[in-house]
């Protein structure tokens, strides 16, 4: 933290210019150029989506013509998912070093070259060669699309904005659906293959942020970009004036280009994660992780990557129906996914989630009874039958009205500026992890302790998530990125310090002046290091 010094307002900072008094509040238009820059960023999910969606319904096809067994299936299926680990883990580097927008370049490349391979396999290795490539493509789409829509995005939208990542990984799901169902009818040696080498088409389209340039000195290339992003001149101003704060640049420098030290480059970061963290930094780490913990824990791998297994038990044989089945998986899970993002800004975080993980608890629940009467009933159940497909729709519209979308933004927001990327990066590490687990052990799961008891574990894991989030999240709505430090550092007692900080908050508006913008935002911050929080 820089060494400020009271001035002339009593509050830290060097003196300010009065900023003009806002008009009455008004909600603010969409800001245009902020809505092009987060949809072209987060159209690099569509690879992920994409891949987990053609997968669900490639692999009985690869299955049959490779003739591998079902742990192979297992690994090929999930495999991705760890091999993203490459790539989420290099990304915050690479993002740091060259930018946001040609590290989205690079994983739109990567992904082709994956894609391009798997299409042309003629073995089981070669198509996990495939699977490499492409998987570290993944990782980096996956860590770089909500770092940078979130840092274009204005304080008001940007729940809006960044759960567009989301929004795409859905669509992606549902093209891999209909790219399932259009090519089966194809000889299958050449129908899997095709639906596979598809997935070049988007990375080609992807392949054709103003905090990074503030980190590399150009403040110049910074204002202007952030002039376009944000809702006022007045939020322009403040924006820019936190982040050149949290960068180490002086407040009052105006140059266009000044020099910075290597540290903003990444050094000494992931010293400061997890060797010597603050109170600050520990509580946005257990909450950024874990969000993502309990994400893909809670089963929504097992369900999208094996939606035809699950419809199969649940007693549908016919393969157009089971593949039309999935198809009505990806739909539900998109429209859903849209409705959340109007949501995500006027309700507000903690309530969208925790109402999102309380449907997912019922919705598991009723899918594993379903599955468990359906697995001892020697008679087709038509009505347990239509209980389980109705289940499986109300848990994917559950998870992607909430956990889905919050969890990118959540993770992508709560992160100070100088450990934005790398700190993204660990995240999505775990949620790669954990959901290469869930994938590439769904099969020998269900068969150890049958399908419907891996949904009632899947129940029990989102219900201790449930509960992490209700004693351990703060509300993030509508606070800038740079402010959002002051609602982390006394994890399970957030409450008692917001009310404080909010107390102290209407005392500085108490002052009447209109002109304490700067200062209110600056103020959560003094009265952090105050309390030895930060």
């Amino acid at each position: 933290m820089a060494d400020w010094k009271p001035q002339n307002n009593g509050f830290y900072g060097q003196t300010q210019t009065p900023i003009p008094a806002l008009d009455p509040p008004q909600k603010p238009k969409r800001n245009k150029y902020a809505f092009a820059c987060a949809i072209l960023a987060s159209m690099t999910s569509i690879l992920l989506g994409y891949d987990i969606g053609v997968m669900s319904g490639a692999g009985p096809f690869i299955q049959e013509d490779l003739n591998i067994s079902d742990p192979q299936l297992e690994i090929l299926m999930g495999i991705l998912n760890v091999y993203s680990l490459l790539g989420s883990a290099a990304a915050g580097r690479t993002s740091d070093w060259v930018g946001r927008r040609y590290t989205i370049v690079l994983a739109s490349a990567i992904f082709f070259v994956g894609a391009i391979l798997m299409g042309f396999a003629t073995s089981y290795a070669f198509l996990m060669v495939g699977r490499f490539v492409a998987g570290v493509g993944v990782g980096y789409a996956l860590m770089i699309a909500p770092v940078y829509t979130a840092e274009v995005s204005p304080a008001a939208s940007r729940g809006f904005l960044v759960s567009f990542p989301e929004v795409f990984i859905n669509a992606g799901i549902l093209l891999g659906y209909v790219s399932n169902y259009a090519f089966s009818k194809l000889p299958l040696h050449l129908g899997w293959r095709l639906m596979l080498g598809v997935g070049a088409i988007p990375s080609v389209f992807l392949a054709l942020g103003p905090r990074w340039l503030v980190l590399q000195g150009r403040l110049g290339d910074a204002k202007r970009v952030l002039d376009k992003t944000s809702d006022s001149k007045e939020e322009a101003q403040l924006r820019l004036a936190d982040i050149k704060e949290a960068a180490g640049i002086p407040e009052e420098c105006n140059d266009d280009v000044v020099q910075v030290s290597k540290r903003s480059h990444g050094e000494d970061v992931w010293k400061e994660l997890f060797l010597h963290p603050t109170p600050t930094v520990k509580h946005i780490l257990l909450t950024g992780v874990g969000i993502h913990f309990f994400q893909q824990t809670s089963g929504i791998d097992a369900v999208v990557l094996y939606g035809p297994k699950i419809f199969e038990k649940a007693g549908i044989t016919d393969k157009n129906f089971k593949l039309l089945a999935t198809v009505a998986v990806g739909l539900v899970k998109t429209v859903f996914i849209l409705v959340a993002t109007f949501l995500l800004d006027r309700i507000g975080r903690r309530p969208l989630l925790l109402t999102s993980v309380a449907g997912m608890i019922v919705s598991l629940a009723s899918l594993g009874v379903s599955l468990s009467i359906i697995d001892h009933s020697d008679k087709k159940l038509i009505w347990a039958v239509a209980l389980a497909i109705t289940s499986v729709l109300a848990y994917v519209a559950t998870f992607s009205i909430g956990m889905g979308p919050i969890t990118w933004v959540y993770s992508s927001e709560i992160f100070p500026l100088r450990l934005r990327a790398q700190g993204t990066s660990v995240g999505v590490a775990v949620n790669r992890v954990m959901s290469g687990i869930i994938s590439m052990t769904f099969l020998s799961l269900y068969k150890a302790i049958t399908i419907g008891g891996a949904f009632f574990l899947f129940m029990g894991v989102a219900m201790v998530g449930w509960v992490f989030f209700y004693t351990l999240l703060p509300e993030t709505q509508g606070k800038t990125l740079e402010e959002m430090q002051v609602l982390f550092g006394t994890f399970f007692r957030w409450r008692s310090t917001m009310r404080e900080l909010e107390k102290n908050n209407n005392g500085v508006n108490s002052t009447g002046d209109g002109n304490d913008n700067k200062v209110l935002l600056n103020y959560h911050l003094k009265k952090k290091i105050e309390m030895n929080i930060l």
